[in-house]
């Protein structure tokens, strides 16, 4: 393939008003790539789309919706075709976790995290997979998470939907081979976001060091970068350590128990 080129690009990224999606945002308009905003928060849209177009000259449109509402991707073509704009690459970054004891979990909670960590993903892939193989000199991203290389226990159905994700994303990297899309699956372990906040706990850290945003997404540009990139990374060294050890060195039950033990100790420490 031909090394990436982000200028002329319109960049379609959910999630993008914090955390790793405006992260996305910041390093895609350096690369000089437009770029469309969409998360439900309108003001941090404004907000960050005034910085990236001050800073960089590219052009920032913004579109406030909740992506867990049902034909999410449906729903966002049709706003973007009525404004005139045809994304060309698209980062699926929205999406948020809940943590505990599966048991004790908020049943409509669990709908809403499915509903966007999921059936979002799946419905705005959809939407646009077909455009950006056509146009053929895009990338598809799509966030999924180390939590998806084994069974997260205390964060049972934020780990089966990331894996989910990254199942799915290289399923398609396979399938776009040759058509000119680049398709890869990012996976951040602990990152310094909001995503604790939402999840309303550190524990599920494990007690290791935060990376900071900026670094995980330079990792999925430097895969980009690559020949021949690959349907998946794992963002930091020590990430792609467990991510080799989850599909190659251990047991799928060494794997959940050693997850076990390290969100545990979180609990604990917590306490």
């Amino acid at each position: 393939m031909a090394p990436m080129t982000y200028r002329g690009q319109l960049t379609l990224i959910t999630g993008a008003s914090a955390g790793l999606g405006a992260e996305f945002a910041r390093q895609l308009a350096a690369r000089g790539s437009d770029l469309v905003l969409v998360a439900r928060r309108e003001d941090r849209l404004k907000t960050l789309a005034a910085e990236l177009s001050d800073r960089h000259q590219v052009a920032v449109h913004t579109v406030a919706q909740n992506l867990a509402d049902d034909r999410a991707g449906a729903k966002l073509a049709a706003e973007l075709q009525r404004r005139g704009l045809q994304v060309t690459s698209l980062v699926n970054n929205a999406g948020f976790a809940t943590y505990g004891p599966f048991h004790e979990e908020d049943p409509e909670r669990i709908r809403q995290e499915i509903a966007l960590d999921v059936a979002a993903v799946v419905d705005i892939t959809r939407a646009f997979i077909g455009p950006l193989r056509e146009r053929g000199d895009g990338v598809l991203i799509n966030v999924a998470s180390m939590a998806a290389y084994q069974a997260t226990p205390r964060m049972a159905v934020y780990g089966a939907t990331k894996a989910f994700v990254l199942s799915l994303t290289e399923a398609l990297w396979a399938e776009s081979r040759g058509t000119g899309l680049k398709v890869i699956a990012l996976s951040p372990g602990a990152t310094a976001t909001e995503f604790f906040d939402v999840a309303g706990t550190t524990a599920a850290t494990g007690g290791q060091k935060l990376q900071e945003p900026r670094e995980v997404v330079a990792d999925v540009f430097r895969a980009l970068d690559r020949t021949n990139p690959p349907p998946s990374v794992a963002a930091g060294r020590r990430n792609r350590l467990m991510a080799a050890l989850g599909r190659h060195l251990m047991t799928r039950k060494q794997m959940t128990q050693m997850i076990d033990r390290m969100t545990a100790a979180g609990d604990r420490k917590n306490a």
